[in-house]
């Protein structure tokens, strides 16, 4: 079956959600195939057909939010040749957009119910733009330490924001990146 198959691409959206929703209430570690069938509203036998195990499940969803999440990160580096913080333009950041699309997915990494390891994930995910990025961002050599500060200011900005339930717009949050980076 094709993975491009719109029936494939809702099955595995549907088991993504019901995922999603399962996390919101108990850890990665002690959901079921059976209960997350149920949830999805599909059987075992779809479910096999597309997985192994629910752990698997969870790696695809987060690896498509982090290919999602990629793309918004390097969509200002698409605008200019040199990434400026001072003339960055807010319209050019897509990061919070991207938040926002996946809201319900980032308040289960940043709860405190979960383990830390969600958290230390995105970290490296983030972390890795920045050193694919390197060139772009800054001439000279830049150290692991600077990446990883990098990493955790905007991930820092993203549980500020995620601490006021995300009540700001995702534009808002452009702004406030983008004035930060002016200081």
């Amino acid at each position: 079956m094709n993975k491009h198959d719109l029936r494939v691409l809702k099955t595995k959206q549907n088991i993504h959600s019901a995922l999603t929703n399962l996390l919101k209430k108990k850890p990665l570690t002690h959901i079921k195939v059976t209960e997350l069938c149920k949830e999805a509203n599909i059987n075992r036998g779809t479910f096999y057909f597309h997985y192994q195990e629910v752990g698997d499940v969870f790696k695809e969803f987060f690896e498509e939010i982090m290919l999602d999440l990629k793309k918004s990160y390097n969509e200002p580096y698409y605008h200019t040749d040199f990434l400026n913080g001072k003339t960055l333009d807010p319209k050019t950041v897509r990061i919070f957009h991207h938040i926002k699309k996946y809201e319900d997915f980032y308040k289960i990494v940043f709860s405190q119910e979960v383990s830390s390891e969600y958290y230390y994930m995105l970290f490296d995910e983030i972390r890795s733009f920045g050193l694919e990025n390197e060139h772009a961002v800054h001439q000279g050599k830049l150290n692991n330490y600077l990446h990883s500060y990098s990493a955790n200011a905007i991930i820092g900005l993203i549980i500020e924001w995620y601490r006021h339930d995300f009540q700001e717009s995702a534009d808002e949050m452009n702004v406030h990146l983008v004035n930060i980076l002016k200081l």
